[in-house]
C-alpha cells in the first residue's frame, strides 16, 4: 500500500490547477447559528477563537471528490496508462459523478453502470455529463458486477476513490489552498475517516496543524486503531457509509495532532438546519457532521486526546483562546425543500 505523501498532494495540486475551483472562505458569525442550544462558541473577550468555513461544496459537481477524481484521470494520462475503454463506474455517488464529469472535462469515455430500479434524475444527471450510462439488474450490488465485468473484458480503469492514494491527494490539496490563505491555521475540522482524511491529514502534518475528524456516533470507523467492519446507522450514512476505513485513513489516524470526535445524529440535523436558517447553505448531513462538533453541548465519552492540549470530550471540538479553525462543508448533494420549515 502506498504511503501518502506531501510530495503526492503537490503533484496532484499541479496536475489539477486550472481544472477545479479554488475554495472560497468565509468567517463564521458565532451569532448566526445559535438556534436554541447553549452558546457553544461563546469567545472569551481577551483573545477569541477565529472559526472559518470553507465551502468546498460549490466546487463542481458539489464536492471534494472532484479535485481526486481530476488527479486520478490525468495521473493516468501523464504516465500513458489511460487505456482506450476510459473508466467505469458503479454505482454512482458523489464520487463516481466527480469521475463522469473529469472524464468528460479531459475527453475520456466514462461507463457508468446503475441498476433499472436507480432514479430517473441520476441516470440523467450522469448523461449530462457525457456518461455512457448502462442499467444492469435492479440492486446495486448487481450493477458493480456489471461493472466488474465491463473492467475486466475491456481494460476500463475501475476507480476506488473512496481509498486509492491519487484520489486521496486530490483531496489533500483542499487544505493545501486553505493553508495558503490562512498560513497560521491551527485546526482544521473535516467529516468522516476516508480519503478527504487520508488527504488532509497528510498536508496537516506537513504544516503543523490540527486534524478533527468528525463521525456519527454510530459510525466509528477511525478509533478501533485496526480495520474493522462496523455498522452503518446514520441519518449520514449517504455520503459517510462506509462500513471500514482505508488503510491510509488509519495510519493517518494514529498520527499525533489527530483527534476523533463523534458527534449524534440530532446535532447533525441541528448543524445542517442551523447553517440553512441562517446562511441559506444547502448541505448534505454527512457535510454538516463537521460543524456539528463545534456546535453540539459537551458530551463526556472517552476517546484519544490530543496531546498538545488538555482533554476534549468526544462529542464536541472547543476551540481555545485564540485558536484558528476551519470547518470543511464539503458536500452540497441534496436537496432544500428536506430543509424547509413545516
Amino acid at each position: 500500500m502506498h504511503q501518502l505523501t506531501y510530495g503526492d498532494v503537490k503533484a496532484a495540486a499541479h496536475r489539477i490547477s486550472g481544472r477545479i475551483r479554488p475554495v472560497t472562505l468565509v468567517p463564521l458569525d458565532p451569532g448566526a447559528v445559535r438556534t436554541g442550544h447553549r452558546d457553544a462558541l461563546d469567545d472569551r473577550p481577551e483573545q477569541p477563537c477565529e472559526v472559518w468555513l470553507a465551502l468546498e461544496f460549490m466546487q463542481h459537481t458539489g464536492s471534494f471528490e472532484a479535485r481526486g477524481a481530476q488527479n486520478f484521470i490525468r495521473a493516468h494520462h501523464d504516465a500513458g496508462t489511460l487505456p482506450d475503454a476510459g473508466v467505469t463506474i458503479a454505482p454512482g455517488g458523489r464520487a463516481g459523478l466527480a469521475c463522469a464529469w473529469a472524464a468528460q472535462q479531459q475527453g475520456v469515455r466514462a461507463t457508468v453502470f446503475l441498476p433499472t430500479t436507480a432514479p430517473r434524475v441520476k441516470v440523467a444527471e450522469f448523461r449530462d455529463h457525457g456518461a455512457d450510462v448502462r442499467l444492469a439488474g435492479t440492486e446495486y450490488a448487481e450493477a458493480l458486477a456489471a461493472c466488474d465485468e465491463f473492467a475486466a473484458g475491456t481494460g476500463a480503469l475501475r476507480p476506488h476513490a473512496y481509498d486509492h492514494p491519487l484520489f486521496a491527494a486530490g483531496a489533500g490539496t483542499l487544505l493545501e489552498e486553505i493553508h495558503q490563505r490562512i498560513p497560521d491555521l491551527d485546526t482544521v475540522v473535516i467529516p468522516g475517516g476516508g480519503g478527504l482524511f487520508a488527504g488532509v491529514t497528510t498536508v496537516a502534518r506537513h504544516h503543523g496543524i490540527r486534524t478533527v475528524a468528525v463521525e456519527p456516533t454510530n459510525r466509528r470507523v477511525l478509533g478501533a486503531g485496526r480495520p474493522l467492519d462496523v455498522p452503518v446507522d446514520s441519518i449520514a450514512a449517504d455520503s459517510l457509509g462506509a462500513h471500514r476505513t482505508s488503510a491510509p485513513a488509519l495510519a493517518a489516524a494514529q498520527q499525533d495532532r489527530v483527534h476523533s470526535v463523534l458527534v449524534p445524529d440530532t446535532e447533525i440535523v441541528h448543524a445542517r438546519q442551523a447553517l440553512w436558517d441562517h446562511g441559506r447553505i444547502a448541505v448534505e448531513h454527512g457535510t454538516a457532521t463537521a460543524l456539528a462538533a463545534l456546535l453540539a453541548p459537551d458530551q463526556h465519552v472517552p476517546d484519544r486526546d490530543l496531546p498538545s492540549r488538555p482533554p476534549t470530550p468526544s462529542g464536541s471540538y472547543r476551540p481555545a483562546n485564540g485558536e484558528k479553525v476551519c470547518v470543511v462543508l464539503c458536500g452540497a448533494n441534496t436537496h432544500p425543500r428536506t430543509l424547509a420549515r413545516r
